[in-house]
């Protein structure tokens, strides 16, 4: 921050001495991993999270997600009843094996969360974008921890496993990637919501205000859960996503 003095001299001429003022240690702290999570969450980095809608195609097709009610209702099941809270337990438990340097716990985790895609689709969805994450953080945001645990993730991996991991192997605050990732996962399957065309961009934009605080709050909850508390209960959802893969028109991978 950068605050001014004006002083007018002897001569009339008028002249600005310009002071640094530094942010508080906390809040100094705090901005590098927010900007890297704003990165890395961001729908500009490489992953192609838009061609994928995690079964919502089928949902507007099926006439399950037809209005903004119906899209708050079917978001807030994937939260906190789907893959929202398995991911975020599995990012956690990544997170923690990347930040101790543990190779075989890392690739455990990972081995867990693609066993529990429930449909080929799903499979494909976690597991292009975990491998376009890991390769595109590793190519710019490389450090010896994350190159050192990448030789062992050689294969796909999980989506949320990579975040974690890579998130784990730069020291950030677990706390912040949890609520980072599943706000990033609510916004882009709104986003899909918007070309899919059941609501409009207000609509979308207050179903994203609406389940902000439920995604804040489920980030605490299962921040210290055991690693068997991750799987999904949402049948309707995954009976879709098989029922997806031969719907006529579709426009998303998912």
């Amino acid at each position: 921050m950068r605050a001014g003095t004006r002083t007018i001299t002897a001569t009339g001429m008028t002249t600005t001495t310009r002071t640094v003022i530094p942010m508080a240690d906390s809040m100094a702290e705090r901005i590098p991993d927010a900007l890297v999570l704003l990165a890395w969450l961001s729908p500009g980095y490489p992953v192609g999270a838009y061609a994928y809608s995690h079964g919502l195609e089928w949902a507007v097709e099926a006439g399950d997600v037809r209005d903004e009610a119906s899209l708050r209702d079917w978001l807030a099941d994937v939260l906190e009843h789907g893959a929202g809270r398995s991911d975020a337990i599995l990012a956690a438990h990544a997170h923690a094996a990347a930040e101790a340097g543990d190779a075989d716990a890392l690739v455990a985790v990972n081995d867990l969360a693609l066993a529990l895609s429930p449909s080929r689709e799903l499979h494909l969805e976690t597991s292009q974008q975990g491998r376009s994450f890991l390769d595109a953080t590793r190519a710019a945001w490389d450090v010896p921890r994350l190159a050192a645990l990448g030789s062992h993730l050689d294969g796909p991996v999980a989506y949320p496993v990579a975040v974690g991991a890579a998130a784990g192997a730069h020291g950030l605050d677990r706390a912040a990637v949890l609520a980072a990732y599943l706000a990033a996962f609510l916004q882009n399957l709104v986003s899909a919501s918007l070309r899919l065309a059941p609501v409009g961009q207000t609509a979308g934009t207050r179903v994203v205000a609406a389940l902000m605080p439920r995604a804040a709050s489920l980030a605490r909850a299962v921040r210290d859960l055991p690693l068997d508390e991750a799987g999904t209960a949402t049948l309707r959802l995954d009976l879709g996503s098989f029922r997806h893969e031969t719907q006529y028109t579709r426009i998303f991978r998912s």
